[in-house]
């Protein structure tokens, strides 16, 4: 795929009319040419004629970022170097936005693009009005061959490419090999869900290394379901498995955005039960299609763009009470994509909540039972996929993945059963109903259906595999991926929050998103200005910027298990409180009531405390700081003992202290 709208030689560059230019770059945009960007490509053409007299290399123009959804203006390979220009024309001052802009681009090439890994990688921000600039050349502490952003003026620009070259000892880019470099991005599900809508493949934005099975692996092998129940008339579920940040849910957003006409019978729906995420989604769809539209010249109201997504994106409640105001009525969509499909309420819950809030007082059905019916009701077929994660129930009433089984055993005999080999595991709780299937004559074992490796830390793909041996409390096996990881994705310890946050800050660069996760049963953490009751807007959370007070940035704020589950941050902090505890004989499960800890006995609430702090210690994309607080011998709430053994055992493993 051609990933510029233009692309020559310096030379040759130097040698074309700028007309000729510009109408290469026409004719290669896929967007409606707007009078605004044809100015500033002719702005940005004669700069660049007038700086690049006295250099060899290549030019790009307008050079995708699939990941992001963004091109970037101008891209040079001149000699070492990979220079990353954004322009702003007619702007006299340099905006922080605009210098994580061009930040941002940099790091995408240098953490993603194949031939750009080794390389030096330079972002510059041009202000076309600003006044001759004092510059600094500097690489930025984290060892990879990446500058900080340099402010630059029209005038400078000559002198700037000449600094950095001075800068930087290496050898000539052979541009035809860097050229032919793969793009392997690990977007977050918010960047993915992005780009899948606004038509990218999932090929675009994933990875596609030996060391993963391929998430458009896993999209054609559901897609193969799909088609054939289809072509029999047959009714079939599958179950999609994979660990913390696989892709599983970045796989149903693929099928559901590839069949996103409701005039077509393959019509999808993505399905959550989580809140947080069905909100985040949606609204940063929607915030991206005015965007778009505005960038192209075009208005819409943001009520007019969420009204298109909510129909795409649907909390699986919505979608249930919908199916209850008519029992008998199909739904619209022939296939339904449930993630998280563990999290599915049991009988009790569901009757419960029947009772009290919809006044159903009979109703006698778990949710994945009354869901499946739902798709039962079509007269030819429907495909359900459950996309499941393993230990990631986290709440009271969630069944896990067994009710599911249960159901079909139940009362849909005659659904065709695809799984994944994998849905035996442990931590999938699923192992003993599976047996009860195996009479059954229609059960397909496929190993395309389970995603084995974490997606969501590009640095370090053991990051899952090292919490859940961290929480197994196999201390040998943990020291040893702790070992594998090494410096590809710090983890480090620590007694002071001020001190992490500092951490966090140094650690980010560009838009890198960071902030404080916390369990929700940490009320202890009062006295750090840490208050889990204290409400928060995940949106604003998630999506503002660095100046909105409400946004992880901000550091005050804090999300719990509840809010950050199926999300991620580039970094966390992990803030760790005395509910849950290690001790020689095991993990301690603990509750704050009143005004005193209280023993969590029930086991199951054991299991979601558990899996809280497997969620929130999975988070991380590239990095994260533990702050366990010391603790006050004045406060008997917060005792030193209640916390220093969970310290030391974290110590023994072998993170770095900080």
């Amino acid at each position: 795929m051609k990933r510029d709208f233009y692309a020559d030689s310096i030379a040759q560059f130097l040698a074309s009319a700028p007309n000729q230019i510009l109408g290469e770059l026409a004719r290669n945009n896929i967007f409606s040419l707007e009078q605004t960007q044809r100015d500033a490509w002719l702005v940005e053409i004669l700069i660049l004629q007038k700086a690049l007299a006295k250099f060899d290399g290549k030019i790009y123009f307008e050079y995708s970022i699939p990941r992001m959804g963004r091109r970037i203006d101008v891209l040079l390979l001149i000699g070492a170097i990979i220079f990353v220009l954004e322009f702003k024309v007619g702007e006299k001052e340099f905006p922080v936005y605009a210098i994580d802009q061009v930040w941002d681009y940099a790091l995408d090439l240098k953490n993603f693009h194949e031939t750009s890994h080794g390389q030096y990688v330079a972002p510059i921000l041009i202000a076309t009005q600003a006044k001759s600039t004092v510059v600094t050349v500097a690489a930025t502490p984290h060892n990879d061959k990446l500058l900080f952003p340099i402010k630059s003026s029209v005038q400078n620009l000559e002198q700037v490419l000449i600094d950095v070259l001075r800068f930087v000892d290496g050898v000539k880019i052979d541009t035809q090999r860097w050229e032919s470099g793969r793009y392997q991005p690990t977007p977050t599900i918010i960047e993915a869900a992005m780009a899948l809508y606004n038509g990218h493949s999932v090929k675009e934005i994933s990875r596609s290394d030996a060391s993963a099975i391929n998430l458009s692996e896993t999209s054609d092998a559901i897609a193969e379901i799909i088609r054939f129940s289809r072509s029999k008339s047959q009714k079939s579920i599958c179950f999609v498995t994979g660990v913390p940040g696989a892709g599983k849910t970045l796989v149903g957003l693929n099928i559901a955005t590839t069949h996103i006409d409701k005039n077509n019978d393959l019509y999808s729906v993505f399905l959550s039960g989580n809140g947080p995420l069905v909100e985040i989604l949606r609204e940063a769809l929607a915030r991206d299609r005015v965007r778009h539209e505005k960038e192209q010249g075009r208005k819409v109201k943001k009520s007019e763009a969420l009204s298109d997504v909510k129909m795409f994106i649907q909390n699986v409640h919505n979608f249930r009470d919908e199916c209850l105001v008519d029992s008998n009525r199909p739904p619209i969509e022939h296939v339904a994509l449930f993630d998280e499909a563990q999290r599915a309420w049991d009988v009790e819950q569901t009757a419960k909540f029947m009772r009290q809030k919809k006044n159903k007082p009979d109703f006698q059905q778990s949710e994945p039972e009354f869901l499946i019916s739902c798709l039962d009701r079509h007269p030819d077929w429907a495909v359900v996929v459950c996309l499941v994660g393993g230990g990631q129930e986290i709440n009271t009433g969630e069944a896990g993945i067994r009710e599911w089984i249960d159901a079909l055993n139940r009362t849909f005999p005659d659904w065709h059963i695809y799984i994944s080999a994998r849905l035996t595991d442990s931590e999938y709780g699923a192992g003993e109903v599976l047996d009860a299937i195996q009479s059954r004559k229609n059960v397909v074992k496929n190993d395309r259906l389970h995603l084995s490796v974490s997606m969501r830390s590009f640095r370090a793909e053991n990051v899952s595999l090292l919490v859940k041996l961290l929480l197994d409390l196999d201390i040998d096996g943990a020291r040893q991926v702790l070992s594998k990881i090494g410096d590809k994705y710090p983890i480090v310890i620590t007694r002071n929050l001020a001190m992490a946050k500092k951490w966090l800050k140094q650690q980010a660069r560009g838009s890198e998103r960071y902030g404080i996760v916390v369990s929700s049963q940490a009320e202890r953490l009062k006295p750090h200005a840490i208050d889990v009751k204290a409400p928060m807007d995940p949106i604003h959370w998630f999506l503002d910027g660095k100046e909105d007070v409400r946004s992880s940035y901000y550091l005050e704020d804090v999300a719990t298990e509840f809010h950050v589950q199926g999300l991620e941050l580039d970094w966390a902090c992990v803030t760790w409180d005395a509910d849950f505890r290690y001790s020689k004989t095991g993990w301690e499960h603990w509750s704050f009531v009143g005004d005193k800890w209280n023993h969590i006995r029930k086991n199951e609430r054991q299991i979601y405390l558990k899996n809280a702090y497997r969620v929130l210690l999975t988070r991380a994309r590239q990095g994260m700081v533990i702050v366990v607080p010391e603790g006050d011998m004045d406060d008997l709430t917060r005792r030193h003992e209640f916390y220093d053994s969970t310290f030391e055992y974290l110590r023994d493993i072998g993170f770095k202290l900080i």
